[in-house]
């Protein structure tokens, strides 16, 4: 296993003749270190990418002084030390909220074929801050800074789905809530039974809910404590795609995104809020 992660193929790529021979091995060293196999020995580093002891050694020594290894009371086994963690929280810490999300939100587009976005609340809307439009040239038409509603939307729905009553009251206080479709709620009673139905799915689907001919599956993320901090969703325009299909497969790639980016920052102990 440890050989076939330290097989490199040449990429023919001109830059090659400024790779820093030594630089290139330290980091191949670090990358040798996985959640399977978080411990190494010296043997284990030489067989894996095809090295002479000394050089490892020198290797081992160079990046345990620098704190990216600590090496085992056995002496023998090493493992990633602080500096190497430090170093990644201190780039966690400098992303945005979008930064974060655009790999997931890239490998979500990539597996559904559809546009994905990602939002969070500012009052009474929902504020796009990240997308990623879909492969066929029919896409998604919402824009980085486009903002609606967040009664009339299924984005704005998943931003508030933890909503207490009063919280709802003290967003919602008029009795009629502006109607932008046919399926806009009308009262905040009618939005909080779609809440309830959100909320017991851990998930939402919208079909022409609020534009006609877009379906959409949204999910909410949430923080190291919980707490829902922005949605995201895919969205089909102008595609007929069946009900099973959005509560299944595409519900699944929507959540599990979600939750990817949840963990990121959980990795992230001083995420920057969005720009909003």
């Amino acid at each position: 296993m440890l050989k076939e992660n330290a097989k490199k193929k040449s990429s023919g790529d001109p830059r090659e003749r400024y790779v820093v021979p030594a630089l290139q091995q330290g980091l191949d060293v670090l990358a040798l270190f996985t959640r399977e196999q978080p411990a190494l020995t010296a043997p284990d580093i030489c067989a894996a990418l095809n090295l002479p002891r000394a050089t490892v050694f020198r290797l081992l020594v160079t990046l345990e002084r620098a704190g990216y290894l600590l090496r085992g009371l056995d002496e023998r086994t090493f493992r990633l030390g602080p500096g190497l963690l430090n170093r990644g929280f201190t780039y966690l810490a400098s992303l945005d909220l979008p930064d974060i999300a655009q790999a997931a939100l890239q490998s979500l587009r990539d597996h559904t074929g559809l546009s994905a976005h990602l939002a969070v609340r500012d009052g009474r809307e929902v504020v796009y801050i990240a997308r990623v439009a879909a492969l066929t040239t029919v896409a998604s038409s919402v824009q980085i800074g486009t903002r609606f509603p967040v009664h009339a939307t299924l984005m704005g729905r998943m931003l508030v789905l933890d909503f207490t009553d009063e919280e709802l009251r003290q967003l919602f206080p008029e009795k009629t809530l502006p109607q932008i479709s046919k399926q806009t709620p009308k009262t905040l009673a009618e939005f909080k039974k779609l809440l309830a139905g959100d909320r017991a799915l851990g998930y939402g689907i919208s079909q022409s809910f609020f534009e006609r001919g877009v379906s959409a599956v949204g999910a909410p993320v949430r923080d190291n404590a919980g707490h829902v901090v922005a949605a995201i969703n895919v969205t089909a325009v102008d595609t007929h795609i069946d009900a099973s299909t959005l509560h299944g497969p595409i519900k699944d790639a929507v959540v599990d995104a979600a939750r990817e980016i949840g963990r990121w920052l959980a990795s992230a102990p001083t995420t920057k809020p969005a720009r909003v």
